[in-house]
């Protein structure tokens, strides 16, 4: 595949989606992914003090603002133009520019030096790359005692493949949700991969979201899938979600010879 065009591919598809909010449709869907959403968050919070921080895939909906809210300066980066347009726009609104840098940039090939960042980050944004320059550029960038923060959507549950295989329009003809064996490609990587499940029995939810008690509904529906991921890890590649934390990135003589 000609990765230039697969680049050209997604940023088109990504100017026309920030612009003209493409994906708009899909947001009733995540009402229920709250649980998952709450753990990304909190892990960033966590590590985002004194961080210098890399978000890969960036807007007005990035998560470079709620880490340069709780101390951290940050770079985001995205494909497409309109993108990094937004994200500045809203930086220069909440007046974050001091802490806030937004770039153009391809996240397979990135123009920075070894061991830069202590965090690295990003949201529906792996499963757009080609994963092993991907995670070949992210231990590089991440400092040995950095950390990567990233949650994904997954690519098992056959109900979810059955919607996505219905509506072309809302994804690229490129972008392939994660499956098990690319978290363990990740190993090869990184010397502690950690993964965390979310979003199965909960997507039950989804025709109550405008009802009374949804959300007590959706509570007890994720505790149910902390037990089920718990009791059943077969179950676990049949979640919606995945949250991946990157640890020890391992020398790129390493990643490459395993």
């Amino acid at each position: 595949m000609d990765a230039n065009a697969r680049l050209e591919r997604e940023r088109e598809f990504h100017d026309r989606g920030y612009a003209e909010d493409v994906r708009a449709p899909t947001r009733r869907f995540y009402t229920v992914t709250g649980a998952m959403s709450t753990w990304h968050k909190e892990t960033l919070g966590a590590h985002a003090r004194g961080a210098r921080a890399l978000e890969y895939g960036c807007g007005r909906g990035s998560r470079a603002f709620h880490l340069a809210h709780n101390g951290a300066h940050v770079v985001g980066i995205d494909l497409s133009p309109v993108a990094i347009e937004q994200a500045t726009e809203r930086g220069r609104e909440e007046g974050l520019e001091d802490q806030l840098e937004f770039r153009v940039m391809d996240g397979e090939h990135l123009d920075y030096p070894d061991a830069t960042f202590d965090l690295v980050c990003g949201s529906g944004i792996l499963h757009h790359l080609d994963l092993s320059p991907a995670y070949a550029e992210i231990a590089r960038v991440l400092k040995p005692t950095g950390i990567g923060v990233f949650e994904e959507p997954l690519g098992h549950n056959p109900a979810i493949n059955a919607y996505r295989n219905r509506t072309p329009e809302m994804r690229t003809v490129d972008e392939h949700p994660l499956l098990m064996g690319d978290l363990a490609l990740a190993e090869r990587f990184f010397g502690e991969v950690g993964t965390h499940f979310f979003t199965l029995s909960s997507l039950a939810a989804i025709p109550l979201r405008d009802r009374p008690g949804f959300e007590r509904v959706v509570g007890g529906l994720d505790g149910l899938d902390r037990l089920l991921f718990s009791v059943a890890p077969v179950l676990r590649r049949y979640a919606w979600m995945v949250g991946i934390t990157l640890r020890l990135p391992r020398p790129a003589e390493a990643g490459a010879g395993q």
